[in-house]
């Protein structure tokens, strides 16, 4: 009869990384709607199984028909480069034109939609698990934006367990999350030195907590049971607007006006720090492109100017932007808002596709540090969406495999 062992591993917190060693690059004016769609048609982070396929589409504003090209890079675990070169972690070869592409049709909006689907005829597959950089650029080879997608292959099974904070001065505000890793018939050498695990809240890599070590071994399972070093702000539902008839007032606006473009103007928001928790249903900071009365949404979906009104006093010695997956979590001048003397309200406007978006107000400092909760309040009852990424690199490998992926929400977080 065996036994099951019990072993305390010393407690050694390696320091949490600044995640992101290379920094996706933004994307100008006139490129907007960038979305990932694999096996779920949320413009969410993409996380993809070895194998599967996906594709990459975004819109330009301009009505040239321009030239776009996209390059795919392999990076470690903490984004600094790999060591592979192309030809082991690519089949086929990128540097490539995407050719797939349509003209907006019947709508106020000018655009071109592009849609680079992998694998294709040049890009065949990937070939590797871990981390991918994908790279669009021009004619000029001037990048216009790149983003982060992950690739797992699954090896170990992920159990994550969302739970209420246990340090007393912030346990109304955060949440902490646990990790069991069973690595079933697998066996990890060393996983104090081979494994990194990666704990993401709303798809938001940049608020990512990284390279964490196991504490425990029971068997196969490797138990992560930290609380500071695991926790999150727990943040406040997101509020959220329709705008999938431009001709109407949906959800969460309050009117609308035809100028050059139809102008969507949001309900006026408060702030909701000092305010009771209310449990409102969100899709945690993503979007979802919807139209009605249309066949092809690629194409036929308009652009709206959306117009965003916080009543708040002047904050001194802090910016207030909106903050979303619309832009990628990006803090950036289009997000600003501005603070208008005469109303003694933030505004800002927001040229986006139709369809339901979530977003929040942030303060952020000089530092570039953004706040969540300054204006929408930190509650331990928020419902959140946590991915765990497991990576796993033998001892004398040369890459980061993703082996293991699992996923939570806090809708019935416990303490």
């Amino acid at each position: 009869m065996f036994k099951k062992s019990f072993f305390l591993l010393p407690l050694f917190i390696f320091p949490l990384l600044s995640f992101s060693q290379i920094s996706e690059i933004l994307p100008p004016n006139f490129i907007k709607t960038i979305t990932f769609k694999g096996s779920t048609n949320q413009a969410q982070l993409p996380v993809l199984r070895l194998g599967e396929p996906f594709s990459l589409e975004f819109d330009a504003l301009t009505g040239n028909e321009e030239d776009f090209y996209y390059k795919i890079e392999y990076f470690n675990f903490d984004w600094t480069p790999s060591q592979l070169v192309k030809g082991e972690y690519l089949k086929g070869i990128d540097n490539m034109r995407i050719i797939n592409y349509q003209n907006s049709l019947n709508t106020f909006q000018i655009y071109s939609h592009y849609d680079l689907n992998i694998p294709n005829q040049q890009t065949r597959g990937l070939l590797k698990s871990g981390n991918y950089m994908i790279t669009i650029y021009d004619d000029y080879d001037e990048v216009m934006f790149s983003r982060k997608f992950m690739v797992v292959e699954n090896i170990v099974s992920v159990g994550v367990q969302p739970k209420r904070t246990r340090n007393f001065e912030t346990i109304n505000e955060k949440q902490i999350v646990n990790i069991k890793i069973n690595s079933g018939n697998i066996n990890l050498n060393n996983p104090l030195e081979t494994i990194k695990t990666l704990i993401i809240q709303n798809n938001n890599l940049k608020t990512a907590i990284s390279n964490l070590i196991p504490q425990f071994t029971v068997g196969k399972e490797l138990l992560y049971r930290y609380d500071d070093e695991a926790s999150f702000w727990a943040g406040n539902e997101y509020l959220n607007f329709e705008s999938k008839n431009v001709r109407a007032a949906n959800l969460g606006i309050q009117f609308i006006d035809l100028q050059d473009l139809y102008h969507s103007y949001l309900f006026k928001q408060i702030s909701r720090k000092e305010r009771p928790y209310t449990w409102n249903p969100d899709i945690n900071g993503n979007f979802l492109i919807n139209a009605i009365g249309v066949n092809n949404l690629d194409i036929q979906a308009d652009y709206t100017e959306i117009h965003f009104t916080l009543m708040s006093e002047q904050i001194s010695g802090k910016d207030v932007h909106v903050y979303g997956n619309f832009n990628n979590f990006s803090v950036e001048d289009m997000t600003r808002m501005y603070y208008n003397n005469e109303s003694g309200n933030y505004e800002c406007i927001i040229k986006l596709k139709q369809g339901f978006y979530n977003y929040k107000f942030v303060t952020v400092d000089n530092d570039g540090f953004v706040d969540e909760g300054a204006i929408s309040g930190n509650f331990w009852q928020t419902e959140n969406n946590y991915k765990v990424l497991v990576y796993y690199r033998n001892l004398g490998g040369r890459y980061d495999r993703l082996i293991g992926f699992g996923e939570a929400n806090s809708e019935r977080i416990t303490n």
